[in-house]
């Protein structure tokens, strides 16, 4: 019954005590995702320290050994070995964990390996690739050479030493031309052998020079190239400083450029709008350079139909109406006129007729006194 109440106990501290119970799945997650963020970082750190280890004593970044941990004696209750082992955990997290500090040395450190390596792999890639330009250049040069050798092969020999008659190659000729080569080879050799003997004598005395300097104490030490190191360190953080400070004022000089170029736009869109109210203003002035003119126009016609209608008025008043008798009497002569007219007219259409009757009847009678007097002219025809 002791046993079974002790393990209830546990069971309902446990249950008590764990933080994870009330935890939703999603809040779960979140934290699995920030324990794997977490434990990355930490492997991270783990390897750069290992890395800084290999090359550094551990005595040198002030790292003291853990304290020996003292066994206690087991207790009964389940809570106090949980309570001894979580003092005791954190007392060994901060006896072996690193100071910020540290950690920033360490990093300080690792990132001037860094550089220091990725400038050693510079230099050696620039070495070969040094290397492969000058056999690459030796290559053009030796290939420039071989064609222009064979192309004088081939004119001097192959096509300027063939006899025309027996289209043989001339042996005398062909011993000359190597024979001149061989001299231009030997030639060339002389100078390149005084070229390399010049060197050497510049190189000995180079080296004189260097051992002076190195007697005399101008040689530069190892504490030298230290000193030249942290002035170096000075001035990359002198430029550094620069260009943040070029950056910013890069940045200030973006933002200069947008709104420059908001106003550049505003600029432009003002100017089509002045173009086209000029434009407007102009069609507006000649149109009312037209209005006026026809105003002009039409008050000249004003006045000249006021003038006219003054006359007319001055007409109306001066006309006098005739008596209606007056109006009958020349309305009767003008009715008898009309009588007149009409009864002329139908004495003319008599006449005209009895004009066209008699002048058919005439040509009649001319045409039968021609035939009597020419009958013989009738039998030709008919003949």
């Amino acid at each position: 019954m002791a046993a079974s109440s002790d393990v209830d106990v546990s069971s309902s501290l446990d249950q008590d005590e764990d933080p994870l119970v009330e935890l939703s799945d999603e809040e779960l997650y979140n934290l699995v995702q920030e324990t794997i963020h977490a434990n990355d970082v930490l492997r991270n750190e783990t390897t750069m320290f290992e890395k800084y280890l290999k090359r550094v004593d551990p005595k040198d970044i002030g790292i003291k050994p853990a304290a020996p941990v003292i066994a206690q004696p087991p207790e009964t209750s389940h809570r106090g070995l949980r309570k001894r082992s979580r003092s005791r955990g954190p007392s060994l997290d901060r006896h072996l964990k690193l100071s910020a500090e540290q950690k920033c040395d360490i990093a300080q450190r690792e990132l001037e390996e860094l550089r220091d390596d990725i400038e050693k792999l510079k230099d050696e890639s620039e070495k070969i690739l040094d290397n492969y330009r000058a056999i690459m250049e030796e290559a053009e040069i030796r290939n420039a050479e071989i064609k222009k050798v064979s192309y004088e092969f081939e004119r001097d020999l192959v096509k300027g030493a063939v006899n025309q008659r027996t289209n043989k190659v001339i042996a005398e000729r062909v011993t000359r031309y190597f024979e001149d080569k061989l001299r231009a080879r030997d030639t060339l050799i002389e100078k390149l052998r005084l070229k390399n003997s010049t060197l050497k004598v510049q190189k000995r005395k180079l080296h004189m020079q260097l051992k002076q300097k190195e007697e005399m104490g101008e040689v530069l030490h190892e504490v030298d190239f230290n000193q030249l190191k942290i002035e170096n360190q000075q001035y990359l953080e002198k430029i550094d400083e620069k260009n943040q400070d070029l950056l910013r004022l890069k940045l200030m000089s973006g933002n200069v450029q947008q709104i420059l170029n908001t106003y550049k736009k505003k600029l432009h869109t003002l100017t089509m709008e002045s173009e086209r109210l000029r434009t407007e203003i102009g069609q507006r002035n000649e149109l009312l350079f037209k209005i006026d003119a026809e105003t002009n126009l039409v008050q000249t016609d004003r006045e000249k139909a006021e003038l006219l209608n003054e006359k007319l008025k001055q007409q109306l008043a001066d006309y006098k109406v005739p008596d209606v008798m007056d109006y009958v009497g020349e309305r009767a002569k003008l009715y008898e006129l009309n009588k007149v007219v009409r009864m002329w007219e139908r004495k003319v259409e008599i006449a005209e007729m009895a004009l066209k009757t008699n002048r058919k009847t005439w040509h009649k009678m001319q045409v039968e006194a021609q035939d009597k007097q020419n009958p013989w002219l009738k039998a030709q025809e008919m003949a």
